[in-house]
């Protein structure tokens, strides 16, 4: 028996709704999550939201609300994808504005302070609202964020704390020189050139009077902690930290594997910055950060002033749940960035799921509701479930195209059987030969479905119960003309 696994997503920012890239990160690792927990590991499932900063306080502000009211509405938004993605029902929830995070992120702040890390000074520089980051010069792009080519980036002048990243060149190295910290391997390399080229010290709080909306820096009621030292903090401060009542945090992060999932423009946040602050409080580091790709739609990025924002809900309420989480694992790439349009998922859905997998499980199911006199299984207890050693290798590489490409190979060479074998013709000729071919056919659904379970549970579900009851199921995914 492996580890217990701690698994997050990064917690996305509470200024619009739902999209599809965030669909992407936390189906991926709502997969993984189901399957660990589908071999017995003991999992803890994180994910959230990011609540303060100056994006949220102007966004609020733009709209005429109060700031603690537009943050708890979109929270709202964000939680209700549990149910709306079919996430594992353990999954938990953070906000960065509960009271225990608070506190956990100053405690944050007090270990950095206490090892020195921490001071105050003036500077002056660019800074994207987008971002809440500072930008150099020599990383903009015709003047602008390359991250937000659409805002003007604010110069800011003001006496603040600086984190003393500059000090972990040498420990950062080190970490990042360790195999498997960070998938896919490119992003290491990445990350390794990023802190070879020099580490500055990064600016951690702002001045209340310029941005009210955040968490107080202990001891000094003039500057809250710029959002991205607090947010970070939700990683631990969500098993428990620092009190750690229940144990969650010894025993998922201390001694368990740690695992974080991120978009690719999130390296120098998640595994440079947030791993340097765990050095400074000496906590120990994250074992891995995933990092998936961007999804595209007709070859741009998605934007609502070129109308090619998806909205993953759409998706869910005209395919199903499932539909959208077969997509997301099949069809989008977990490394590099994908296009998405409709018309492939359209495509998809018709070819893999309502002619594909949809179609097998009515087939072969009508053939033992006619022909056999019980079920194979009357339990699922009773089915001994083992993942092929090719479909294990591809999950602890997170190449989850990898194992649907094998599940659904599964598929197609069952269908080929049926066409070649053609067991419905047998079992009128001889009825005993037949039935224990069909019989083998229902095995291997079996095995099929609970191979998809940690992808498609829905789905899943519906055919092993179809299994026991030796029934046809109801058309699982009606074509779509």
């Amino acid at each position: 028996m492996g580890k217990p696994l701690y698994l997050t997503t990064t917690l996305p920012y509470v200024n619009a709704e739902p999209h599809i890239g965030f669909a992407l990160e936390i189906v991926q690792a709502d997969v993984i999550a189901r399957y660990d927990t589908l071999l017995g590991y003991g999992v803890f499932f994180n994910t959230g939201t990011d609540e303060h900063g100056l994006k949220i306080f102007r966004k609020a502000a733009e709209e005429g609300k109060d700031t603690q009211a537009y943050v708890d509405e979109y929270a709202a938004k964000f939680r209700a994808l549990k149910e709306k993605l079919g996430l594992s029902p353990e999954l938990h929830f953070v906000r960065t504005t509960d009271p225990h995070h608070k506190a956990a992120a100053q405690e944050m702040w007090r270990r950095c302070l206490a090892k020195g890390d921490i001071f105050k000074k003036k500077y002056r520089g660019l800074y994207c609202v987008g971002d809440e980051a500072f930008v150099k010069e020599t990383e903009l792009v015709d003047g602008k964020c390359p991250n937000h080519p659409t805002m003007e980036p604010i110069e800011i002048e003001e006496e603040n704390y600086f984190f003393r990243l500059s000090a972990y060149q040498e420990k950062l190295l080190e970490y990042l020189s360790r195999e498997g910290v960070i998938v896919p391997q490119w992003r290491r390399e990445e990350a390794i050139n990023f802190v070879k080229q020099g580490l500055e010290d990064f600016s951690i709080s702002r001045t209340k009077e310029k941005m009210p909306w955040g968490i107080a820096v202990p001891d000094d009621e003039t500057q809250v902690m710029y959002v991205w030292f607090d947010a970070l903090t939700n990683y631990i401060s969500t098993l428990g930290w620092p009190e750690d009542t229940d144990g969650n945090f010894a025993k998922f992060w201390t001694n368990g594997t740690t695992l974080q999932l991120a978009g690719k423009d999130q390296v120098r946040f998640q595994s440079v910055m947030w791993q340097a602050m765990l050095m400074s409080a000496g906590l120990k580091v994250t074992d891995t950060v995933f990092y998936h790709g961007f999804i595209t739609s007709d070859g741009k990025k998605m934007s609502k002033s070129l109308g090619n924002v998806i909205d993953p809900l759409a998706i869910v309420d005209e395919y199903g749940i499932d539909a959208l989480r077969y997509f997301l694992a099949r069809h989008v790439h977990p490394f590099e960035d994908s296009d998405f349009t409709m018309e492939k998922f359209k495509e998809a859905y018709n070819a893999n799921l309502a002619n594909g997998l949809g179609n097998l499980a009515a087939r072969v199911m009508q053939l033992a509701e006619s022909n056999l006199d019980k079920p194979v299984f009357t339990d699922e207890a009773m089915f001994v479930f083992k993942y092929s050693p090719a479909i294990e290798e591809s999950m602890r590489g997170y190449d989850l195209n990898a194992v649907m490409g094998s599940i659904w190979a599964a598929v197609s060479g069952i269908d080929e059987a049926i066409q070649k074998d053609q067991p419905f013709k047998v079992v009128k000729e001889d009825k005993m030969r037949g039935a224990e071919m069909i019989i083998n056919l229902v095995k291997q659904l079996a095995w099929i479905a609970k191979a998809i379970e940690p992808f498609m549970p829905e789905t899943s579900a519906k055919i092993l119960q179809a299994v026991i009851a030796n029934k046809k199921p109801v058309n699982l995914f009606p074509r779509k003309e």
